[in-house]
């Protein structure tokens, strides 16, 4: 319930009318479970308009039974006594805030918002299976709160109803700017104002807002929610737009498929149109949604090419489109590759080597890491191919290419430095990393063979580590390098198929 001091404040800013004396009548009655539906059929029967209305609800599509009902009583069983007495409450309420309207506004529009929500909702709990008692009542009069600001605030609310009234939480916010309060609220404590269950008054104050409604009352406040947004597909701005959003948001809220949310969404327009004339409404031009996509394909057939046809060539014109874009991607990364890749090995070239260490030693500059470079070349390479050719000497290479692959990080940058010489850059590698990776790498590729002719040729490498602190020098790109190159030349001198570590 609404704190005292709000609720203060609301009746101070809004008038209030007071419940007509049959409404209060049927809720009398509803409460006696024994004698309900004798006193409730009772009641209707003394008042000849509302008979006639009740009788005409019992045999619409929304409530309909095979056979035609002429009885209040067999009206009333065959609705129920909780769904009568909300059809009866609400046909005596709107009559009775019908004839308060001010002449400078129709509000025909509000009702017959409200009337569509109710069937909605009341459609929507029979598509779900759900029995949420007075779900119609609630949903027809769960904006009840706007309407009473409206009579109250004349064109000054007015002008903010026809700016915001399609989106809810907007037009609260800027009625809590303004007034202290949002129609929820007002409805809210109107019906609790007018000794309706808390059944009622407690859904309204949270039906734009689903997610803050207490657990108890959540199923109900949801299914008030989607009414409302059902309500505004027919009776609101942008229908196409409305209807997509909401299909999409039933199919995933309830689990519905396509078909489902389009016939839900037809059957709201269908027997609304039928309820609201019940409520001396013109329901106008109201259609269900697939008629109105129907008339649009129409429309559309009547120009020089069909809707088959404009979507023929747009499906075409975009395959054409992303076959252009697939091969200027591929030309693209063949292009890549040729400028950063070794043709033969596959691994990075020189000159993406350069720039990469370049960026490398930035970074670790930047964030105080080191840095380590291995460099190392094929023992006797010259007589690899000075005995089995240039083809086998290229097999040892990309085989030897291919381990290394295997045994680096992701980060770790593969490059051909030269002829039978390879580079490796080890981002985040202080010295010791480096030589427990260079000895790795050095097994690995001395127990690689390659096949020629029946004959399996092996190789060494030599390997030469050098590793950059930035937090202790400035080391430049060729200095690293040439440490590097110097321990590799060590390395050779020592006898090959070893690793040397340059000092410092």
């Amino acid at each position: 319930m609404i704190d005292p001091k709000l609720s203060n404040l609301i009746k101070n800013e809004v008038k209030f009318p007071t419940l007509p004396a049959i409404a209060s009548e049927i809720l009398q009655a509803v409460s006696k479970d024994d004698a309900a539906l004798i006193e409730l059929s009772s009641i209707i029967s003394l008042a000849p308009a509302l008979s006639v209305k009740i009788l005409r609800v019992a045999n619409s599509s929304l409530f309909g039974c095979n056979q035609e009902v002429t009885d209040i009583k067999r009206a009333v069983s065959i609705l129920g006594t909780n769904t009568a007495k909300s059809i009866a409450l609400s046909f005596v309420i709107t009559a009775n805030l019908s004839k308060q309207q001010d002449v400078a506004y129709s509000l025909d529009q509000f009702w017959r918002h409200s009337v569509t929500a109710a069937v909605a909702a009341e459609l929507l709990s029979q598509k779900l299976q759900r029995d949420i008692p007075d779900i119609f009542l609630v949903a027809l009069l769960q904006d009840l709160g706007a309407l009473m600001i409206l009579l109250t605030k004349g064109r000054e609310y007015k002008e903010v109803l026809d700016e915001l009234s399609d989106n809810p939480t907007d037009l609260c916010h800027q009625e809590h700017e303004q007034y202290g309060f949002d129609h929820q609220q007002v409805a809210s404590l109107l019906f609790y104002h007018w000794n309706f269950p808390e059944n009622l008054f407690t859904p309204v104050l949270y039906h734009h807002h689903p997610d803050h409604a207490p657990e108890e009352f959540k199923g109900k406040v949801e299914v008030l929610f989607w009414a409302d947004q059902l309500a505004e597909i027919y009776t609101g701005k942008k229908v196409a737009e409305k209807a997509r959003q909401v299909q999409s948001a039933l199919m995933a809220a309830y689990g519905m498929n396509e078909a489902e949310s389009l016939e839900l969404l037809d059957e709201v327009a269908e027997k609304s149109r039928e309820i609201i004339t019940l409520f001396d409404i013109d329901p106008l031009d109201m259609q269900p949604f697939s008629q109105v996509l129907q008339q649009a394909n129409q429309d559309l057939g009547r120009l020089n090419l069909s809707k088959a046809q404009l979507f023929l060539e747009l499906h075409e014109a975009k395959e054409q489109n992303q076959r252009l874009i697939q091969k200027l991607q591929d030309a693209k990364n063949r292009l890549t590759e040729m400028v950063s890749h070794d043709s033969l090995t596959s691994v990075y070239n020189h000159r993406y080597f350069q720039e990469a260490l370049e960026a490398e030693l930035a970074r670790a500059i930047r964030y105080r890491s080191s840095v380590s470079l291995v460099l190392f070349d094929i023992d006797y390479f010259k007589l690899v191919n000075d005995n089995y050719g240039y083809l086998v000497g290229d097999m040892v290479l990309m085989n030897i290419a291919k381990a290394i692959i295997s045994t680096v990080r992701t980060n770790d940058v593969v490059a051909r430095f030269g002829g039978d010489e390879f580079a490796i850059i080890l981002p985040s590698t202080n010295r010791e990393g480096a030589r427990t990776f260079a000895e790795h790498l050095r097994s690995c590729v001395e127990g690689i063979a390659t096949s020629v002719e029946g004959k399996w040729v092996t190789a060494t490498i030599s390997i030469g580590t050098a590793t950059a602190v930035p937090s202790e020098q400035q080391i430049q790109k060729d200095q690293l390098i040439g440490a590097a190159d110097r321990a590799l030349y060590q390395a050779k001198n020592a006898g090959r198929n070893q690793v040397v570590l340059a000092e410092g």
